[in-house]
């Protein structure tokens, strides 16, 4: 019987309050979604926060395919035991997971990041998905301690 998903416990020192530094060159990438296919998506900024005392940032993109989108990506150190070795997504707007506008600002460029949302990708679950990768950019040293966590092994082969 499917008991639900699995989280960390909330965590709320892993949501942020950050600015989305669009002083970026716009880099188009070939994101690798397994060994044979890729993605291409764009970076249009990055958000810099603190974890654990470590100064990180991640990319934020714009997906060139599958309906396009803001899309959010990241590897951590949870990976691959306590959270899917691929990584996981804090928001991919093309689904309908969306970024958190600060209450109150009107400029799209302050959002929240809170990790505690942060959610597998479709290949988490079953093999016959296929899924864009964080890229090197965006895989973390530290800990995201928040979130979903890794699936048994009995759910992924269970379709």
């Amino acid at each position: 019987t499917f008991q639900g998903l699995p989280y960390f416990a909330y965590n709320a020192e892993m949501r942020f309050i950050v600015d989305i530094d669009t002083n970026v060159e716009p880099t188009r990438l070939s994101v690798a979604m397994n060994a044979d296919e890729s993605m291409a998506m764009t970076t249009v900024g990055r958000v810099h926060f603190v974890v654990e005392g470590e100064a990180v940032s991640l990319s934020i993109y714009w997906l060139e395919v599958y309906g396009g989108g803001l899309f959010l990506p990241f590897r951590d150190a949870t990976c691959p035991v306590e959270s899917y070795g691929g990584g996981r997504y804090l928001f991919d707007t093309i689904k309908g997971s969306d970024f958190l506008a600060v209450p109150g600002e009107r400029d799209w460029k302050r959002i929240i990041l809170d990790f505690n949302y942060a959610y597998n990708p479709s290949c988490a679950y079953n093999d016959r998905w296929i899924c864009p990768l964080a890229p090197i950019e965006n895989r973390l040293v530290v800990p995201i301690r928040a979130g979903e966590k890794k699936q048994q092994l009995a759910l992924r082969s269970a379709a």
